[in-house]
Parts: C-alpha cells; structure tokens; sequence
C-alpha cells in the first residue's frame, strides 16, 4: 500500500529527527539505571563488610550526581516527547483535515457523522501511542538486554534462573495483546453505535421533544447501553487480568531469585549485596515486560487507529490542483445525457437526463417530492459526479475544475440552512479573511437583510449559535442566500429558498432574483407561485428525467392543454424553441 506509507512516512519526517535525539537520552537514562543496583552492592560488599566509611562518602557522592543528571536527562526527554506530539498532532491533524474536505461528497454521505467523528479521535490515538509513555515503553525494552548481561556478571549463579523467568512475560505479552486486542475492538464497535444514537438524538432533540418520542427510543437506548456497557466490562476485565497476572509473577519473580539466590550465598557461590543488587536489576528487566502486558490495550487501539486512517487516506479525492486558470464563465449550464446512481447495484435515480439552462434568466424546477431534485442541483453543483453523461459550463466539462473553481462560478442555497457556530459576519465570509465588509454589506443589502442585522445590539458581530438556532428560520436563510452571493458567481442555484420566508420575503426575493437574472444564470428548486412569476424557463422532472422544459408560458400551455391521464412522448430542449409532448 504505497499511498498509504507515503501519507505517514510525511508526517513521521518531521518528527523523527526527535525520535533519535529521544532514543540517545533514553539510553544515558538507563544506563544511569545501573548505579543504583551497582551502588547497593559496593555497599554491602565493601562498606558493610570492612566498615570503610571513606568507601561510602564517595559512593554518596557519585550516586548524587548520578541522580542530578538522572533527573536533568528525564525532563530534556520530556520536553522532547511534549514537542514530538505537538509536531505530530499539528501535522497529522492538518493532513487529515485535508484529506477530509478533498473528499467527494458521495463519499462523505457514505458513512455516518459518527464514522467521521471517530476518525478524528484516531489522530489522538495516533499522537498519544507514537509520542506518548508507549512509546517510550518500546525504547526501553532493548536495554534489557544490558541488565541481564550486568545480571550475569554479578550474579551468575541466579542469572540462569532468571533468564528462563523472562519468556513467561513476553510469552504473556503476546496472549494479552490478541486477547485484549479483540476485547477492545468489540468494545469500539459498540462505543460507536451508542455514539451514533447519541448523535441521532441530539440532532433531533427538537423533535423528539415536540412528539415525546423519547419513551420510545428509551428501549432502544437501554439495550445500547447495555450492550457497551457490557463489551466494556468484558475488555476491563479482561485487561485487569492480564495485569494482576503480570503483578503475580512479577513478586513470584522476586521470591524464586531470592530463593535460588539464598542458596547460592549458603554455597559461598553469591554475596548478599549480588543478591540484592540482582533483584533490582531483575526488576529493571521484568519491568518494562510487565508493563507490556497492560500496555497491549495503547498499542491494539493505535493499530486499529492507523487502520481506519490508512482506510481514509487511501479514498479517492476530488481534483485539488488547477491546471488552468479560466476566466468567469457567462453562465451556459448543459447536461448532457446524465444519469446517476447512489448505490453501485441500484437503480438510477437521474436517467440519460439532458437539459439546457441558458445564462441571463431564472430557471425553475419542479418536481413531485422524492423526484430527484436535490439530487440534480447536487450534480449541477459538482457535490456528485455523474455515473454516465456530462455536465458542462460554457462548453467546458465541469470535472476538470477543482472544487474551489466550481464555488466560485456556482453559488449554492441548500434546502436546510446550516450555520456554523459564530458570528454573522463570519457566517456570510465563511471565515475568509480577504472578503471585505464592503462585499459583506453589498451582498446583505442586495438580500434585504442588512437592516434587520443592524438592529441586533451586536450588528454582524451577532453570535448565530449552534447550527444557527439562535435566529430566526428567515434571518438564517437570507443569511444563506447572501453567503451564496459572494464573489457574484455566475450561476446560482437555490434548493427551495422561499421554504422558512414570509410573504414579503419571498416577494422581496422575488424581486433580487429578477435582477440577479441579469449578470447570472439563476436555478430554483421550488413550487412557490410568488417566485414562479419571474421564472423564465420551467423544467418539469418526473419519473427519473426531466419531461417537460422551455419557456414557462410554452410549458404552462402546454400542460393545460395535457390530458390527464396521458404522459408527454417527447422530451423538450430549453434553448427556446422547446417541443412539449402533448
């Protein structure tokens, strides 16, 4: 899988120089490790034994310092791994936050929020294993080696004894680590379809409220619950397990060395201080094993982190790199025997749909709900590629331009209007920093909203809230229309945007589309009399395509003139001269 080495072979480069500078002071850490170990045999061995005070004055002395540059050595590591997770957190999180807008919409619709939400957990994951205690676990366990050897040199007689203790922990080790590793994969999946409840309920707070759905979903949250709740307490004590069991044979460890240790001492074969000394540094070694075995639960769930992202960086993307730079198109929007489908398998919802929507006038589309409406301005807008056939701008197939290319020539309403936590201001720039107030104020102007946004105390400061609660429906969508304003692109398509306005509202609207026709090929989804008044072309979809198209007074005769019960034979074009099956 080489995209996904590449993807994580560029966020590790930045780090790695670190990583070295951390493996050096880890190993002047333990080897610093040694002097105490080393310091209580000269102690038992000389000090105690010929009573030589002089011996321990200067064994104290070296220990001291010894230890100074112990504690110099641990804090330099520590700022190291503190400044390793930074660069990883800010790199990873912005390769992926990349990764994530790169993707095509259909991709995005494909999983649920709580996917998308997890993914962003899994670079926690990612920074805490690679730049965290785990981390630092791994580096530690190649010095075993170097206390066993140190072992045998002081200690021969229990270092065999000791040495065939040492593959029970890796031995341990690896039965955790599949074992809990297959726990905590049983407990992630089901933290996720609580998480996804959890989400479900709170987006539709609102409703549940309104209808007391709440005793209904009770049951369902409860077995949930449950069920996590269960899965969890199967890893803990599976987890727990593991560890008591490492904590056992750690002090069962001591006590056969010790044992074997005492008989060697009765022998004359091992002095008390090697003894003692061969413990501490017994457990200098059994240590970072034992720790091992708890540590499976990090190092399962980074494993199943990577997996998911090495999963989400290897999706397709939309094209990111502009190969050339096209002047403002006038607006000519052509679909050209397009048809689309949400699942692989499925059926077409959009099928060999053709249509015209010439620049300079206001276009409606109508439709029966369900019909693929929202579907089609999706397309239109780029959010979804075709199956078959082609969307053209001006000529020019819409798949060559990058995504901020179609933003600019395709300004977009959708049918439910979502605000980001923040200002109004911020809301109508989307946070860009080169829109000026001048735009901002023209654009709000141009929308009949700018008034009542200065009444607020706050103006455009105004915070919106989550989601834009705290306004108004018709503040939110004019709002909206005014976001889509920006930069006066070209075409602008609108998903229903007279569903949340007054009367007045939509008649004021009624009035900016009819100047916005001017300068810009204006589309709306709707069925609202008020806004059909100014439409110049009407398009009629149904039964998967678009049945009936042209000039509204042409469509509108044509329909009237329609039996009922008898379908159009022939699809029309929108250029004008439209042929309606009658």
């Amino acid at each position: 899988m080489p995209k996904q080495k590449s993807w994580f072979s560029s966020v590790s480069s930045k780090v790695r120089p670190l990583f070295l500078e951390l493996v050096v002071y880890s190993f002047f850490i333990n080897i610093l490790a040694l002097v105490i170990p080393l310091f209580v045999l000269q102690v038992y061995n000389r000090v105690v034994a010929f009573g030589n005070i002089s011996t321990l004055q200067g064994l104290i002395a070296g220990v001291l310092i010894a230890l100074l540059f112990d504690f110099l050595l641990r804090q330099i590591r520590s700022r190291l791994l503190q400044k390793a997770a930074m660069r990883i957190d800010i790199s990873l999180g912005e390769t992926v936050m990349k990764k994530f807008w790169a993707l095509p919409l259909r991709i995005m619709e494909s999983r649920p929020g709580v996917y998308w939400q997890g993914v962003f957990k899994d670079v926690d994951t990612v920074r805490n294993t690679i730049a965290g205690p785990p981390f630092l676990l791994l580096i530690d366990l190649p010095f075993a080696v170097v206390f066993i050897v140190l072992i045998f040199i002081i200690a021969e007689p229990i270092a065999w004894v000791f040495v065939s203790i040492v593959p029970v922990f890796i031995l341990l080790a690896l039965i955790s680590g599949k074992l809990v590793g297959r726990a905590s994969a049983d407990e992630k999946k089901d933290q996720r379809s609580r998480d996804s409840l959890v989400g479900d309920m709170i987006n539709s707070r609102g409703t549940v409220k309104a209808l007391s759905l709440d005793a209904g979903i009770a049951p369902y949250w409860e077995d949930v619950q449950s069920t996590n709740i269960e899965s969890a307490m199967k890893r803990g004590m599976t987890h727990d397990g593991f560890i008591n069991l490492g904590t056992v044979f750690t002090l069962g460890t001591t006590a056969i060395i010790t044992t074997f240790g005492a008989l060697a001492i009765i022998d004359q074969q091992l002095s008390i201080g090697a003894l003692i000394a061969a413990n501490m540094l017994s457990n200098r070694v059994i240590g970072p094993f034992s720790q091992l075995v708890g540590a499976w639960k990090n190092f399962t769930a980074y494993k199943q982190s990577r997996d998911r992202l090495d999963e989400v960086m290897s999706l397709p993307v939309e094209r990111t790199a502009e190969t050339i730079q096209m002047n403002r198109p006038t607006g000519n929007l052509v679909l050209e025997k397009v048809s689309f489908k949400y699942i692989e398998n499925g059926e077409f919802v959009l099928e060999n749909l053709s249509a015209k929507f010439a620049a300079n006038a206001v276009h409606m589309i109508m439709g029966p709900n369900g019909g693929g409406k929202s579907t089609l301005i999706k397309l239109m807008k780029g959010l979804y590629l075709a199956d078959q056939g082609r969307i053209l701008i001006d000529g020019a197939d819409i798949t060559q331009f990058t995504r901020k290319q179609l933003t600019n020539w395709i300004g977009y309403v959708p049918q439910e209007t979502v605000l980001v936590d923040g200002t109004i201001k911020e809301n109508i720039s989307g946070k860009r920093d080169y829109i000026t107030d001048e735009e901002i104020i023209a654009v709000c102007t141009k929308v009949g909203i700018h008034k009542t946004i200065t009444d607020y105390p706050d103006g455009y400061a105004t915070n919106v809230g989550e989601a834009g609660r705290s306004l108004s429906g018709g503040v939110r969508q004019r709002i909206a229309i005014a976001r889509a304003l920006i930069g006066e692109p070209p075409i602008l398509i609108f998903d229903e945007p007279s569903a949340s306005l007054d009367r007045f509202a939509e008649i004021q609207l009624k009035g900016l589309l009819q100047s916005l026709s001017e300068c810009c090929t204006i589309i709306v989804v709707s069925h609202s009399p008020v806004l059909l008044g100014v439409t110049s072309y009407l398009h009629l979809l149904d039964k998967k395509n678009i049945i009936i198209s042209g000039p509204k007074d042409e469509v509108l005769q044509a329909l009237e003139k329609r039996p009922k019960n008898e379908a159009p034979v022939e699809k029309s074009d929108v250029n004008g001269s439209a042929r309606v099956g009658v």
